[in-house]
């Protein structure tokens, strides 16, 4: 059964931005996919199983950004 949660990230102002917080996010077990839109802020992630919102807070904050 795969997951998908949405989450708001600030301070993502490009597709570099985008790229950090995707390869961030990937690295927490049970992720299978990250889909960034940069312009709202949007991050919508699919997973093996229920995430953690602690593991999903500390990826974005490791990329330099912030949950919203």
């Amino acid at each position: 059964m795969t997951t998908t949660s949405t989450y708001t990230v600030t301070g993502m102002a490009c597709g570099h931005c985008a790229g950090f917080v995707t390869e961030e996010i990937e690295r927490i077990p049970g992720v299978s996919t990250v889909t960034v839109d940069v312009a709202t802020g949007m991050v919508k992630v699919t997973s093996d199983t229920p995430l953690d919102p602690g593991d999903v807070r500390a990826a974005v904050e490791e990329a330099g950004y912030e949950l919203a």
